[in-house]
C-alpha cells in the first residue's frame, strides 16, 4: 500500500477526466449518489486550477429502452423513468457548480459505463500526446471503474484522486479502494486532491 506521495511520480502530459457529476446523480436526482455533495468542492477546486486539461463525462440515457443493445434494454425497461423519454433533459446536464467550466473544460458524450465507450475520448487525448488521465466523479464502483479499466487496456497511466470519487455504496466503494493499491500497481496509482495539487503543476 502507498504510505506517502513521495512514491507517485510527478504529473505531466495529463488531463482531468471527471465521470458524470450530473444532475440525475445529486441530490433529489433519480440515481442520487448522497455523498456527491461532499466531494464536489473538491473536485470543483481541481477543475478551477485546470480548467483547459480538464474533460466532463456525462451519461447520456437512451430514449427508448430499445435503443440500446442486448441486456441494457432490460436494464432501461426497468429504469423506464430514465430514459430521455421521460427524464428532463436538465436530469442528464452537468451539476451547476461544474458546468460553469465549460468552456473551456470540454463534454464527451458516453451511452455506456465507461468513458471510451462508443465516444471519441481515446482518439482526442491521444491525438493530443496525453499520457495520464487523472480521475474524479461518480459512481466509484460503475462508471469510475469502468473506465479505469478501460485506461488500462489503452496503455494510459491512472491517477485516481481518492478523495473526490463518490459512490452510493459504502462497501463498493471501499473494495474498489483496496483493488487499486493490491491489484493494479504500477497502472493505478491514488492520491489525495492536497497531494495532485503537488504532483500536478502545468
Amino acid at each position: 500500500m502507498r504510505d506517502s506521495k513521495s512514491e507517485v511520480g510527478g504529473i505531466r502530459n495529463a488531463v482531468h477526466l471527471c465521470i458524470d457529476m450530473q444532475n440525475i446523480f445529486a441530490r433529489g436526482g433519480l440515481w442520487e449518489t448522497p455523498w456527491m455533495e461532499r466531494v464536489l468542492p473538491t473536485i470543483a477546486s481541481i477543475v478551477s486550477r485546470h480548467q483547459a486539461r480538464t474533460i466532463f463525462t456525462r451519461f447520456i440515457t437512451p430514449q427508448d429502452p430499445e435503443d440500446r443493445p442486448g441486456q441494457w434494454q432490460s436494464y432501461f425497461r426497468r429504469w423506464k423513468q430514465a430514459t430521455r423519454s421521460y427524464l428532463p433533459p436538465s436530469g442528464l446536464e452537468l451539476v451547476p457548480a461544474l458546468a460553469r467550466f465549460n468552456p473551456p473544460a470540454l463534454v464527451v458524450d458516453k451511452p455506456a459505463y465507461s468513458a471510451f465507450s462508443s465516444s471519441s475520448l481515446a482518439s482526442l487525448l491521444i491525438e493530443k500526446g496525453i499520457g495520464t488521465v487523472v480521475i474524479t466523479g461518480a459512481e466509484t464502483d460503475v462508471c469510475v471503474l469502468s473506465t479505469v479499466l478501460s485506461a488500462v487496456d489503452l496503455g494510459f497511466r491512472v491517477v485516481i484522486v481518492e478523495d473526490a470519487l463518490c459512490s452510493s455504496s459504502d462497501v463498493g466503494h471501499d473494495a474498489l479502494m483496496t483493488m487499486y493499491r493490491t491489484r493494479f500497481h504500477g497502472q493505478v496509482d491514488l492520491v489525495t486532491a492536497e497531494e495532485l495539487a503537488a504532483l500536478w503543476r502545468e
